[in-house]
């Protein structure tokens, strides 16, 4: 049985670790508030810059661009958005095992990835695929299009050079604070509705559009805002995911730490219990040995 000292340090530890799971508990509540709001902004534009694309390279039949030319799946770059730090739970044991899910089946000669985080960095060391680009995520407290945009140009030379003929991003979509879903997103390329099995818009399949000013110029322009924003808004949606993640992960530390202190602290007072009958019972058998 633990001596009333051990006991006590244990106790002394087991709220010092409280503390600090308290106060991260606190910086990612508050670091996720502005990431979710972060998110609720990005999330509406970039859904109707998707949906207007989508429409206008259908529309635009028989347009060519680097960014819409689909070509076999031979090769595929990935972009893998993981944490820099831990104690975020499950959050990036749940990311890995979805990329890699995605990865199986593929050569590792076929596969390039780009990693955002320095968990996907550690991860990724351990199996044979070439990483071709890497950065920190960082806290993202003031995450900006400039922030993605190496990032960005990356996916895009890639893609439009032709060493990979997709490009996809694995990522954590933010539902809530609870909640995050491992995402495979298809970036590259832009595939009309009708290809993904999406109603036709009318009975021709194909929207009768005016274009100004000309198509090939105005994809053009869109084409590479498009990539910008899909790519900031997975980011700000990992970054949102990642604080969720760690709020919840703290608050079950900080809930099990005080049930800890609970239970020691019962132990605690039972071997004082014990250790003050046996004084006791020590005191009258000397006192009746003295009769």
């Amino acid at each position: 049985m633990a001596t009333l000292r051990e006991i006590r340090t244990r106790i002394r530890t087991v709220r010092n670790i409280e503390k600090i799971t308290r106060a991260m508990k606190l910086v990612a509540a508050a670091r996720l508030k502005r990431a979710q709001g972060r998110v609720e902004a990005a999330r509406p534009y970039a859904e109707k810059m998707e949906q207007m694309m989508r429409r206008l390279s259908s529309a635009g039949a028989g347009l060519t661009h680097p960014l819409l030319e689909v070509r076999e799946e031979r090769n595929i770059a990935v972009l893998i958005i993981s944490s820099d730090r831990g104690l975020c739970g499950s959050y990036n044991t749940n990311l890995f095992r979805v990329a890699m899910q995605h990865l199986r089946g593929r050569e590792p000669e076929s596969v390039k990835l780009i990693l955002l985080g320095r968990k996907g960095q550690q991860f990724f060391r351990r199996h044979p695929y070439l990483v071709v680009d890497s950065k920190a995520l960082g806290s993202g407290a003031d995450l900006s299009f400039g922030d993605i945009q190496p990032i960005v140009n990356t996916l895009r030379n890639l893609f439009e050079s032709g060493e990979v003929d997709a490009v996809h991003v694995v990522y954590q979509r933010f539902v809530t604070a609870m909640t995050q879903i491992p995402t495979v997103l298809p970036l590259l390329p832009l595939k009309p509705p009708e290809e993904e099995g999406a109603a036709a818009p009318t009975e021709a399949g194909a929207v009768d559009m005016i274009f100004e000013p000309e198509p090939a110029e105005l994809l053009g322009r869109l084409l590479p805002r498009y990539v910008d924003t899909q790519v900031y808004r997975t980011v700000a949606e990992a970054i949102a995911s990642e604080h969720g993640a760690r709020m919840t992960s703290m608050s079950s530390a900080t809930e099990n730490a005080g049930e800890m202190i609970r239970n020691l602290t019962l132990s605690l007072n039972r071997a004082r219990q014990a250790q003050i009958t046996k004084e006791i019972s020590e005191i009258v058998s000397g006192a009746e040995a003295l009769k």
